[in-house]
């Protein structure tokens, strides 16, 4: 009885499926009959695919990284407010324009370490669209061509915009062409300077000096010494940035020839030198509070100290580099939050 039953199960079953064959011939195939074909499979499979490669270039853009650059030309902006020369058009052209040549040098970094062999399978950092196979080298090459024409575009308007002279014209084309070689040859090169310790340098140059300087100057046509004071602040800060990042990869790189100022100091240096980055950032803060400010509110910038102190803290306590990553989203955050309350005791003032 039970082989019986099956047979008639089997011939129900063939029957049923060569009658909606022959239906689906005549209405156009399976799709009409409201059936799962192969080609939903693939329309899954492209989709999911395409959400990758949209993410796997979410990750390369590095959007989280915005806000160092986004706090230079805020300060710069401040400054500028509070000797009364402000700007709207030239501040948010200086904001595109700093977070493209940000945006260059995330692409750029992305497909120098990955080239070079520094993004391994063992880094503790996230892992970027080349290193996961989903951007290859031409597309990245062609991404970094777009970006430097966007940069130069947006520069081109701003110095438009700002500059009231020939020779101030000149000068910042020189200094906009000068930040797009070094945002590119960070880790692109034969010799790239982020692999030969200098990338601390490079940061508080162009994240410090030349962001919050040359916001101020675009503004206020003139340069002002008391301004060298939160340029330098604000280039520690983003300095700190990095450091946190190198130390985070400090065994990666270490292995893999990328000689970053962490990796030539040492875990325990390192440590240290960062503490001091924070200590010299607040004293500039503070420096500059002291000699040109007089209200309550322009010592604003003190309440990120209590985070700052116990990010400090955190950092020397702990001799992981794998205890370094969440100290890397904490000291993006307090550097940012530092540069806001600054900026708006300058306005008050």
């Amino acid at each position: 009885m039970r082989g019986r039953s099956l047979s008639v199960i089997s011939r129900s079953i063939d029957n049923y499926v060569t009658g909606v064959s022959e239906r689906s011939q005549q209405r156009g195939g399976l799709k009409d009959e409201g059936y799962i074909t192969h080609d939903i499979f693939d329309d899954n499979m492209n989709s999911t695919t395409t959400s990758s490669q949209i993410q796997a270039w979410l990750e390369s853009l590095r959007p989280k990284t915005l806000p160092l650059a986004i706090a230079a030309i805020m300060t710069g902006s401040a400054l500028a407010s509070w000797s009364g020369h402000f700007s709207w058009s030239v501040a948010l052209l200086a904001f595109l324009t700093a977070s493209l040549l940000q945006i260059l040098s995330n692409l750029a970094n992305d497909y120098g370490d990955v080239t070079k062999g520094s993004d391994t399978e063992q880094r503790i950092g996230p892992k970027r669209g080349m290193q996961k196979g989903l951007i290859t080298a031409q597309q990245m090459k062609t991404a970094l061509k777009i970006t430097v024409l966007l940069s130069c575009l947006s520069g081109i308007a701003l110095i438009t915009a700002a500059c009231q002279s020939t020779s101030d014209i000149i000068g910042f084309l020189g200094l906009g062409l000068l930040a797009i070689i070094a945002a590119i040859t960070y880790t692109v090169g034969a010799k790239p300077y982020g692999y030969m310790g200098l990338g601390d340098l490079s940061v508080l140059i162009f994240f410090g000096w030349l962001s919050v300087l040359g916001t101020y100057y675009l503004q206020a046509h003139t340069f002002s010494l008391s301004t060298v004071l939160p340029a330098t602040a604000c280039g520690l800060l983003s300095v700190a940035v990095l450091n946190i990042n190198n130390l985070r990869d400090i065994e990666t790189d270490s292995q893999n020839g990328k000689n970053t100022l962490a990796v030539r100091l040492g875990g325990t240096k390192a440590r240290y030198y960062h503490a001091a980055l924070l200590a010299g950032a607040m004293f500039c803060f503070i420096a500059f509070t002291l000699l040109y400010l007089n209200n309550w509110y322009s010592w604003l910038f003190l309440l990120a100290s209590p985070m700052l102190l116990k990010h400090v803290l955190q950092v020397l306590r702990d001799p992981t580099a794998e205890g370094m990553r969440p100290q890397l989203v904490q000291m993006v955050k307090v550097a940012l939050l530092t540069n806001i309350l600054f900026s708006i005791g300058l306005i008050l003032n």
